[in-house]
């Protein structure tokens, strides 16, 4: 069991030391395949020899259904899934129950469903020492390398939450123009955040479900490229059936055929999150 102890914290700690590194997946615009990037990277870095935690704060459980099935993760009680983490009895819950094995070697999850709709009000701000259960709960996680965290398609509190609870973020978008909007609104959650988490930072755009046989597509990544410029990472994730058929049988890409090219463009862009994490946390030890 854990317990709350303490005043709110003026900010999370800068230093985490070997504790596990948090990525959030966020954009306000839905449909531009956050959950699908965190689905098949999960599996890429676990082929990789990474420990993964998957958690889910999307209340349409997206990610979580992904792993377990639907009829699994909507029968789940509050209290064993991540919704019990935005309770206000939060603290004195085993923790443990929280988390359930995918069955996939190096990959764990924190799943969401329903339960956790009521909790994803638009003032988080406004919730006070609660912003800081999700934050609490990840440095616990000390037994995987890395967490990825699946976020709603808007900045209410679960993303936020999110937010304070990570190092960093990465938002993927599609090269359209619908898909391109609201960037601006993330970069300025991400400053906002930075004030109560001063180690968070955008690790980069994502080019997501791209299709370059499409002058249009071609057209918004290149102005995308332009615009945000080595803040869009090189590796892409572009729309491919075998991403589909992994998920229709419960794995990741690289789990469901590590040959095939959908297995082989994430392990590209899993490398290159890497990297990116490498440099930015030797640039954290400079300063």
């Amino acid at each position: 069991m854990q317990t709350l102890t303490g005043e709110l914290p003026l900010a999370i700690s800068t230093n985490k030391g070997n504790l596990a590194k948090a990525i959030c997946f966020i954009n306000q615009k839905g449909g531009v395949g956050k959950t699908s990037c965190c689905f098949h990277l999960a599996g890429a870095l676990a082929a990789a020899g990474k420990s993964v935690l998957v958690v889910d704060v999307d209340p349409q459980g997206s990610v979580s259904q992904g792993f377990l099935g639907s009829e699994t993760v909507e029968q789940l009680r509050g209290t064993h899934c991540v919704a019990a983490l935005y309770r206000d009895s939060w603290s004195i819950i085993d923790w443990s129950q929280l988390i359930h094995s995918t069955g996939i070697t190096g990959i764990d999850l924190c799943p969401a469903n329903q339960t956790l709709a009521q909790f994803n009000t638009s003032s988080p701000e406004s919730e006070g020492i609660a912003q800081y259960n999700l934050g609490e709960f990840l440095e616990s996680q000390n037994r995987y390398d890395i967490v990825l965290v699946d976020c709603p398609p808007n900045l209410y509190r679960c993303s936020w939450s999110a937010m304070i609870a990570a190092d960093h973020v990465l938002s993927p978008v599609t090269p359209e123009d619908f898909g391109t909007q609201g960037l601006r609104a993330v970069h300025q959650a991400i400053e906002n955040a930075r004030m109560l988490n001063p180690r968070l930072s955008l690790l980069g755009h994502i080019v997501t479900r791209s299709d370059r046989r499409l002058l249009v597509h071609k057209f918004y990544e290149q102005r995308l490229r332009r615009s945000h410029g080595a803040t869009v990472l090189t590796n892409f994730l572009p729309e491919l059936s075998a991403f589909k058929l992994a998920v229709a049988n419960r794995l990741p890409a690289e789990f469901y055929d590590n040959r095939c090219r959908a297995a082989r463009l994430t392990r590209n862009l899993s490398r290159e999150i890497l990297d990116r994490m490498d440099e930015t946390n030797s640039q954290r030890h400079v300063a």
